[in-house]
């Protein structure tokens, strides 16, 4: 039988990457549900072409043009991020990918676990948000949770086989982004295209914009100590430019287990959706001989705050890590709309952090509420 899967943001990055690894593997799985947040023409394709039982576009305004470039079809059309939750709860489905931008991917990802579906998580700030909540849920519905991320691949391909074997430390690789070697003052006047113009991945803009503020890598190493079961003391960020080794683990005898590639998305991609098997795949292999030099140099936490605030919110606990996503949710956006300036945003996120309700042992609730109220306060303050 093939297995059903759901994407939720099938037009992103993520998701169409997924697809395409669905369509090299249509002998084994198949889509059952499709859903994306604006890009209705793309959900459209998508839509004609896998033939999904259900598709789901957030933005409701969108709703009357999907269902009516899709009334020929048998297809359930829904709308609204209610939908979004209802729908990875269908009977038929074995794996959700969750694969939407931000803490939207939070409420879906708890109603998919609630619902015994193993999930793919692209998400992080899942995690990074409820990483308490969301460990115990999927520990308590005895429910796989399968990284998605390249880093978080890596680590995870590096563990399987060891058994109990203790892990000393990972350590979690950082291309170190497009203003690696930019100085305070250079970094005052960097463009959004400059930012956008990741030097070895292809992602989504607010993605590349966290990589490039290296909140992203903040944001990982929150994900590892929950996927991993690690105090933040055993993540080490190491910056390696050139992006071949996607993370290591170091083991208590001292070893260190790597796993290398070139940076593909679609490979930690087949490897959640078909664990503990390997599929076969077409795509380029690495060829050492165009790789004769690999280099690893300590991440600039001063230059680049960000990474600095995440250390510090994940040692402080309770609802800080879910203040600083919502925070950089706010300022990214407002950096994309040329609304403020690339330093800007971290100034922004450490004056919310120390406005917003601490919260020691948050309830979902509580996860909700703060992020209401920390977005008003980021927004207020530029």
């Amino acid at each position: 039988m093939k297995r059903q899967l759901a994407i939720l943001g099938s037009t992103g990055s993520i998701g169409t990457q997924a697809l395409e690894v669905i369509s090299e593997h249509a002998d084994l799985f198949e889509v059952y549900a499709l859903t994306a947040n604006n890009q209705v023409d793309l959900l459209i394709n998508q839509a004609r072409k896998f033939l999904p039982e259900v598709v789901v576009i957030a933005n409701e305004q969108k709703y009357p043009e999907l269902k009516e470039a899709l009334e020929d079809l048998p297809i359930k059309v829904w709308a609204g991020a209610d939908a979004i939750s209802q729908v990875v709860q269908a009977e038929p489905i074995h794996m959700v990918l969750t694969a939407m931008v931000g803490y939207s991917g939070l409420k879906p990802t708890i109603q998919a676990i609630k619902a015994g579906k193993a999930i793919a998580l692209a998400n992080k700030e899942t995690l990074v948000v409820a990483g308490e909540l969301i460990t115990a849920l999927a520990t308590e519905y005895k429910v796989p949770v399968l990284p998605v991320d390249s880093e978080h691949s890596a680590i995870f391909q590096c563990l399987v086989g060891e058994g109990n074997n203790a892990v000393e430390k990972i350590l979690l690789t950082a291309s170190g982004g497009p203003f690696r070697n930019k100085s305070l003052k250079e970094l005052e006047t960097v463009t959004k295209a400059q930012a956008l113009k990741h030097p070895n991945w292809s992602m989504g803009a607010k993605v590349t914009i966290d990589s490039a503020s290296m909140m992203n890598k903040g944001f990982e190493m929150i994900e590892a100590k929950w996927l991993f079961g690690l105090s933040p003391e055993q993540i080490q960020v190491v910056v390696h430019p050139q992006s071949i080794i996607h993370s290591m683990v170091q083991f208590e005898d001292g070893a260190v287990m790597a796993q290398l590639g070139i940076p593909d998305m679609k490979l930690p991609i087949s490897y959640a959706f078909s664990y503990p098997q390997r599929l076969k795949s077409s795509a380029p292999r690495l060829d050492f001989n165009q790789y004769s030099t690999l280099t690893f140099e300590e991440p600039d936490m001063t230059r680049f705050r960000n990474l600095a605030f995440a250390f510090d919110v994940v040692k402080k606990g309770g609802n800080m890590p879910c203040i600083l996503n919502a925070a950089n949710e706010v300022v990214v956006e407002a950096f994309l709309k040329d609304r403020i300036g690339f330093l800007q945003m971290s100034e922004v996120i450490e004056q919310t952090m120390c406005k917003a309700s601490f919260v020691p042992t948050p309830s979902y609730d509580d996860y909700v509420r703060s992020d209401e109220e920390v977005r008003l306060i980021a927004a207020s303050l530029f």
